[in-house]
């Protein structure tokens, strides 16, 4: 049976724009298609939550390869945006000053677990939460969801490389 939303759901309009793709290019790196994220939506910086958007369009680049026929979104794209997404929040909870250049990547990938599919023309709505911040590296709890349904869940840990 799959766990609770990490945080009340009602929360979150996945229509509202807290952060728009160019305000998520200002902090993070990614590009073309590796950018896993349409927009934030919901930022609670006191207890860590953030959740944001991926909308799959019907031509997405992956559906022509990934099980042709019947496209599915590659598990390792749901995690990425996932890590797109907790890359976000720690660099918006920082100065610049003090990350510089350095990019917040994956320092580990925990509890995984893949629990539907998302498909072209769905949009995954990210959950996070975060459970450690340090210096050198911070811990989220994330969850994808497609409409009412919890597509994966896995625990990403982060640090300054």
């Amino acid at each position: 049976m799959p766990t609770d939303a990490l945080f009340d759901r009602a929360k979150v309009d996945p229509s509202k724009v807290v952060a728009d793709l160019e305000a998520i290019r200002k902090v993070n790196p990614q590009r073309f298609e590796l950018e896993q994220l349409t927009r934030i939506v919901h930022e609670a910086d006191k207890g860590g939550e953030v959740a944001g958007v991926l909308e799959i369009p019907q031509d997405v680049w992956w559906a022509r390869g990934h099980v042709p026929g019947r496209p599915l979104m590659p598990g390792v794209l749901m995690i990425e945006a996932a890590a797109q997404l907790c890359s976000f929040a720690v660099r918006c909870a920082y100065d610049p000053a003090e990350f510089g250049t350095r990019f917040f990547g994956f320092g580990g990938i925990d509890r995984v677990k893949f629990r539907g599919t998302v498909v072209p023309g769905d949009t995954l709505v990210i959950l996070g939460k975060r459970t450690e911040l340090r210096p050198r590296r911070a811990i989220y709890d994330t969850q994808g969801w497609v409409a009412d349904r919890m597509v994966f869940e896995a625990e990403i840990t982060g640090m300054w490389v």
